[in-house]
């Protein structure tokens, strides 16, 4: 025996009923006809707020019922994301290949998460989400589902259905009366958080050619900044940031004021070509006001409470850390091990740090702390108890010791 869709189809499989990761754009309005047309399932369709913006949030469940959808579910995540995501990746210091400093690839996991927690609210038995066959984002997703519900059929339109590009899912939605979003297609591919925004496509596919100026949305060209600088100070408990200029503020708040401070001065543009996890190299600019002044004032204050090995150790693991959440592994045992150090070796990494912002510029002038390493008494070239020059001899001798071996050695010594 065979099942039939809603217009007769035979079914690839029967499924009960599918969440499905909702934009409102073209591409997920006609996923959830063809989930229907195919699996012959409910679609169940979950957004997340993860700050990109109330405008993008607007009219979505008119939107969503208007192409089949049963329903719609939207979840705040903004504090969440911050906090959970944002902030361990910041205490950890990872970035990705120097540059890149992972807002999307927080915020899938984020948002699969939820995704996996609403198909055991409504009951679904399986997800789904718009993600192409070259990025890095169905890997992400997936392998969330998969840490978190393996039991989830996993459902990606994209590797099976026979729409090939924009003109191909107009046409798919015309067939079945869905509203084909009337909002003016942008140039660019973009991903928005309350952590940044991404551009990629059109002009950026090619790396020689410089952005455009019109391209940015959440940073002035530096070059109209203010004429005065700004300076900001920073409150650290434990290696995380807590407040602004003396006021406490939530994880969300406090990135959302530094995106409006950093922006207002063009800080945070990065231009740069990384190595997906699928092997291709790709193109990207991204704006990141508030996490690039972020994670020069927590790696500034680690200067003064971190030791040297302390660092280098540090550092060493930042980058697989940051290597693990660029490739989807936030559930991944391993990460969650090398968050547990981190948490525990940033625990004296207690303070302030004070930044001065100036035309795209983050400097530090000032930073402080009660379990500050630093000792005036030590460090000053006047003479002192603790610290005696000629101890500095012997030290030397040894320190230098495997090198005059060898040269000896080569001298016939």
């Amino acid at each position: 025996m065979t099942s039939s869709g809603v217009d007769g189809k035979v079914l690839r499989k029967k499924l009960n009923k599918v969440v499905l990761a909702y934009s409102g754009g073209l591409d997920t309005s006609v996923i959830v006809p063809w989930l229907r047309e195919n699996y012959g399932c409910e679609v169940v369709c979950f957004t997340a707020d993860v700050g990109q913006g109330v405008q993008e949030l607007e009219g979505l469940e008119q939107k969503a019922k208007d192409s089949g959808a049963c329903q719609l579910v939207v979840k705040d995540l903004k504090e969440e994301f911050v906090r959970d995501f944002v902030f361990p990746c910041l205490r950890a210091g990872a970035i990705y290949e120097r540059k890149y400093l992972l807002g999307t690839s927080m915020a899938r996991p984020v948002i699969a998460k939820a995704m996996v927690d609403v198909a055991k609210e409504v009951g679904a038995d399986a997800v789904a989400h718009g993600c192409t066959g070259k990025g890095n984002d169905q890997v992400r997703f997936e392998l969330t589902f998969f840490a978190l519900n393996p039991q989830l059929t996993v459902v990606v339109p994209w590797r099976e259905w026979e729409i090939t590009g924009r003109e191909d899912a107009i046409e798919y939605a015309i067939k079945h009366n869905v509203p084909v979003p009337v909002t003016k297609k942008s140039i660019y591919s973009r991903d928005r958080n309350l952590w940044h925004l991404s551009h990629e496509g059109d002009i950026l596919e090619d790396p020689a050619s410089e952005p455009k100026e019109d391209m940015y949305m959440m940073t002035v060209d530096p070059k109209e900044a203010p004429d005065e600088p700004e300076y900001v100070k920073i409150g650290i408990v434990e290696g995380l940031p807590v407040s602004i200029n003396g006021k406490e503020l939530s994880p969300a708040s406090l990135v959302s004021e530094l995106n409006k401070i950093g922006g207002k001065h063009g800080i945070g543009r990065v231009d740069m070509v990384e190595n997906r996890l699928v092997g291709m190299k790709s193109r990207g600019v991204y704006e990141t006001p508030g996490g690039t002044i972020l994670f020069t004032a927590v790696s500034e204050l680690e200067s003064l409470t971190l030791d040297r090995e302390t660092i280098q150790i540090k550092d060493f693991l930042a980058l697989k850390y940051a290597e693990l959440v660029y490739a989807g592994r936030w559930f991944d045992p391993l990460r969650e091990s090398m968050d547990a150090f981190m948490k525990e070796i940033t625990k004296t990494s207690t303070g302030s740090v004070t930044l001065k912002l100036y035309k795209g510029s983050v400097s530090v002038t000032g930073r402080e702390s009660p379990n500050s390493l630093y000792r005036q008494d030590i460090s000053s070239f006047e003479s002192g108890d603790i610290y005696n020059q000629a101890d500095a001899a012997g030290f030397i001798r040894l320190y230098g010791l495997p090198m005059r071996v060898r040269a000896m050695l080569e001298k016939g010594l």
